[in-house]
């Protein structure tokens, strides 16, 4: 490139820097040296130059090199495209540049996406966003029982220091009493870990476990941290496939044929996210056979297992499993409205002997981060005893019940929509016509509608579902909330067309 003149590397420098020139006068002030705004603003258009003592100050602030800022320097070749390598010379010095680390780049978690990205830069611009993208229950008025809230405050004094890397002893005595009610085989209190959510312990589990190229089979669609968090342990990701015509439930001769000999693994997530289904006790016992059959580890993500409707009963795989090793992942987020309380559990049971290194790993990875949240282990105790206060949301007049009912019914009148009817969680998974919308990517789909109709959806690639035809809506906002959403919605998809 031809060598920039003084006034150019000047106003480049600047900009880097972000000052403008008022910035330059009172910081030379500010050290005792005359400049005025009048001597700047020559500098900066070209008409002069400064001399030497004015160059070396400006260099020093500017931070630098005095020979680059008057224009000494070799003039280095920079490719027009790339803005980072002006950045590399800045000051005629190559300055290191640091990328994300290579794991991550087959690592996605659209939930907090490019999506979610554009909404957020919306409402920093002044934009009122309708959120139906993350199941996070205190914005939308669900309150933690008062009953935890008041123990919490009882024993924050007695939380003050680090608990043992496994829980505080009443959690893991509470949470192994559940897995008993749950009837979950082999299960003693030292196989019960806390975390900072159930994200840690999947993270943390599947760190343990996989080595480079290790295969491990999970849901289409998924929650994207399994498939995450996976990859970023140097894993392979097999998706096997949700059947949608068949109530959303695994695919048994998909999951059949996806096995291999690196398979170590097969995760569920029941009640699914983000589809609401719930397994049978016949679909869990067909995937215990097959675990069985290939020598599998059944991870078992059920944070939602007392979000249950319908008169419906939420089964543990583990308590079909007594001869196979499962890891059961649950949780107060949800079912006591206390997301942001990041308090989670995993249970380790069934058949030890054959993992008895890999739970030492697990061991070595919970030790390592010390404990989880412990003002958030003490109420654990208090949450899974007594009234369930989430129960009352779940039959006819209750709040998560009336939402799914009100959204369902309004979503499928829609023209193009359909939907297979949740059973539990809090969420849906409706179905667009692509025909009908000349529907090809479904992430534009979703800034379509978030551009147009400030509304904010993940888009079912979201969930590592292949096809471009579905996504995500969160039914905890209030039924009026609901309504004026689908009807904007419905505006929208009278005359979308992508």
């Amino acid at each position: 490139m031809a060598r920039e003149t003084f006034a150019e590397r000047l106003k480049f420098a600047m900009a880097q820097q972000k000052m403008k020139q008022v910035d330059l006068v009172r910081i030379a002030s500010a050290r005792g040296i005359k400049l005025g705004k009048s001597h700047v603003s020559q500098y900066v258009s070209g008409k002069t130059v400064p001399r030497a003592d004015i160059l070396h100050f400006l260099a020093e602030v500017l931070l630098v090199e005095e020979d680059w800022l008057r224009g000494n320097d070799p003039v280095i070749e920079m490719p027009a495209d790339d803005k980072m390598k002006e950045v590399q010379v800045l000051g005629g010095r190559k300055m290191r540049e640091f990328k994300k680390s290579s794991k991550l780049d087959h690592v996605l978690y659209d939930v907090r996406g490019p999506v979610v990205d554009e909404a957020t830069k919306m409402e920093e611009a002044g934009t009122q966003i309708l959120k139906l993208n993350i199941g996070n229950p205190a914005p939308f008025g669900f309150h933690t029982p008062d009953e935890v809230i008041y123990d919490m405050r009882r024993q924050l004094t007695e939380c003050e220091g680090y608990s043992p890397a496994q829980g505080l002893f009443s959690a893991r005595k509470a949470i192994m009493q559940y897995a008993q009610l749950k009837k979950i085989p082999n299960v003693s209190i030292d196989d019960i870990y806390t975390g900072n959510g159930v994200s840690e312990l999947i993270n943390l589990c599947l760190s343990a476990l996989l080595d480079d190229g290790d295969e491990i089979l999970i849901p289409s669609p998924d929650y994207p941290l399994w498939t995450a968090c996976a990859t970023l342990a140097g894993g392979k990701v097999v998706h096997y496939v949700c059947d949608e015509q068949a109530e959303w439930y695994p695919d048994m001769e998909d999951i059949k044929k996806k096995i291999t000999d690196r398979t170590k693994a097969i995760v569920i997530i029941n009640p699914n996210n983000p589809t609401g289904a719930l397994y049978p006790k016949e679909v869990l016992q067909q995937i215990v056979d097959i675990a069985r059959e290939h020598q599998l580890i059944i991870f078992s993500d059920e944070i939602y297992d007392r979000l249950v409707m319908d008169g419906e009963e939420h089964v543990s795989i583990a308590s079909l499993a007594p001869d196979l090793f499962c890891v059961t992942y649950s949780g107060l987020s949800k079912s006591h409205m206390i997301a942001g309380f990041r308090i989670g559990w995993m249970i380790l049971s069934g058949y030890k002997d054959a993992v008895k290194d890999y739970i030492e790993g697990i061991k070595m990875l919970s030790n390592m981060r010390l404990c989880s949240n412990v003002p958030a282990q003490s109420i654990v105790q208090t949450a899974l005893g007594g009234h369930q206060s989430v129960n009352d949301y779940l039959v006819p007049g209750g709040r998560i019940y009336e939402q799914r009912e009100y959204v369902y019914k309004a979503l499928t009148d829609i023209p193009g929509v359909s939907c297979i009817k949740p059973k539990a969680a809090f969420y849906m998974f409706p179905k667009l016509d692509v025909k009908k919308f000349n529907i090809t990517n479904d992430e534009q789909f979703a800034l379509d509608l978030l551009r147009d109709k400030k509304i904010l959806l993940i888009h079912g690639g979201g969930f590592n579902w292949k096809q471009p035809d579905h996504f995500r809506v969160v039914y905890l906002p209030r039924i009026q909330v609901l309504k004026e959403s689908v009807e904007k919605i419905a505006d929208f998809l009278s005359y979308y067309h992508q």
